[in-house]
């Protein structure tokens, strides 16, 4: 039964078996769609009958569409080389994330679908909410206001930085919650404890686009804080969110997971098993049908305590291919080897990605024969320019790094 206290509709505790049907008499309407309104689809999809594609093993038989795949199909036909179906100019925003990958927000109220997830992290009507996500380029920050709009709170656009600013401004607004990584509310919180900011208002917080590790939640728990996490993609919104239970992550009803073998479009065998996320979702202007994120996980076997009925994803378990996320930002491959391309002195190079601190540290391994050929100044600003983030680097002599060394090396912990 669905408690409106503790539950946002009630979607989230239907019957499993009612949700199943629901989804796949969606499906077929939303290939159907895709198929006659997004050029992309439209050939991808040329010979397949729609109305087949009910059932989840119809729909393993589908392409699969990889989020990597998107730095070669959109150059095609800018800005989203026909995966949308509705004209760029009708859109309601634009979004470029890094690579560059450009995302599409339709108009309508909560678009990302991220109410859901500020519900179950215990945000509700009345609230204020200090969004600190990007509000240039990037839809991060769009998610959770559209969210939180929807849920009928109000929001301080706070964005990314400007510490000592941000602390002035809960101090003055006392907003009851948080949204954005949480490696930056820690750094509020650490900053507010270092100078005495009464910041004692933040409650509850909606964390995503890094790793949310139990020492960092217990933290915060200390803190008075009660951190629920969710995932999500800029292409996708909201895919999964954590609610009071804590135990996993529950899948948004605004979509449909499968958890592929790495590399295939084969859904893996059991539950527990860990595969790529893949996503078909039921949104109109930007139809992404199989669309694999490139992120691992898991389904949880059973229903979560809290009597939402949908799967559970464990949480993010690692990256099926190089691509990585890093302080909430997507780094490509290409992104590296584009930066250190403008270096002649460079031999090779790998990007090592490990956390220190609790924050997400960047490392640039560089083999260089004549270390007066190179300026690392400029290297560590190439990089940045490419990848919008800061690093260090680290000179290595020829021969250091092994040959099949990784372009991308993901050494945090998972």
């Amino acid at each position: 039964m669905t408690d409106p206290n503790r539950h946002y509709d009630a979607c989230e505790t239907r019957d499993p078996a009612a949700r199943e049907t629901a989804l796949m008499a969606a499906l077929a309407a939303q290939v159907a769609h895709a198929k006659a309104k997004a050029p992309y689809f439209a050939s991808l999809f040329k010979d397949v009958d729609p109305q087949a594609v009910n059932t989840r093993a119809a729909l393993a038989k589908l392409p699969v569409t990889r989020k990597s795949d998107l730095l070669e199909i959109q150059p095609k036909s800018y800005p989203f080389g026909g995966l949308n179906a509705t004209a760029p100019g009708k859109l309601a925003r634009i979004f470029m994330s890094p690579g560059p990958i450009y995302d599409a927000e339709g108009h309508g109220a909560d678009f990302w679908r991220f109410a859901r997830g500020l519900f179950a992290a215990g945000f509700r009507a009345g609230d204020i909410v200090h969004n600190c996500f990007s509000y240039h380029l990037t839809p991060a920050g769009s998610m959770i206001e559209s969210g939180a709009h929807a849920l009928g709170c109000a929001v301080v656009p706070a964005g990314v930085g400007q510490t000592d600013l941000q602390l002035r401004a809960i101090a003055d607004i006392r907003p009851q919650g948080y949204g954005g990584t949480p490696s930056f509310l820690k750094i509020l919180v650490d900053k507010a404890r270092e100078t005495g900011t009464d910041i004692s208002s933040l409650k509850k917080a909606l964390v995503t686009g890094e790793a949310f590790l139990p020492p960092h939640r217990a933290e915060l728990k200390a803190a008075g804080i009660a951190a629920r996490q969710c995932y999500g993609t800029a292409d996708l919104g909201l895919v999964a969110y954590e609610s009071e239970a804590e135990e996993g992550m529950i899948v948004d009803e605004g979509c449909l997971v499968e958890i592929l073998r790495p590399g295939t479009g084969d859904p893996v065998e059991a539950d527990g098993e860990v595969g790529e996320v893949v996503v078909t979702l039921f949104e109109p202007d930007y139809p992404l049908v199989r669309f694999a994120t490139g992120d691992l996980s898991a389904v949880l076997p059973g229903l979560s305590p809290c009597g939402r009925t949908n799967i559970r994803l464990k949480g993010w378990m690692g990256r099926a291919d190089q691509v990585t996320k890093i302080r909430g930002m997507f780094v490509h491959p290409v992104q590296v080897s584009a930066a250190v391309k403008k270096h002649p002195a460079v031999a090779k190079a790998r990007l090592v990605v490990d956390r220190i601190g609790g924050q997400d540290d960047m490392l640039l391994e560089v083999e260089v024969a004549d270390v007066g050929e190179l300026s690392e100044a400029t290297l560590l600003e190439d990089l940045r320019a490419t990848t919008k983030l800061r690093g260090r680097v680290a000179l290595l002599a020829p021969g250091t790094l092994p040959a099949d060394a990784k372009t991308i090396e993901d050494r945090r912990p998972v």
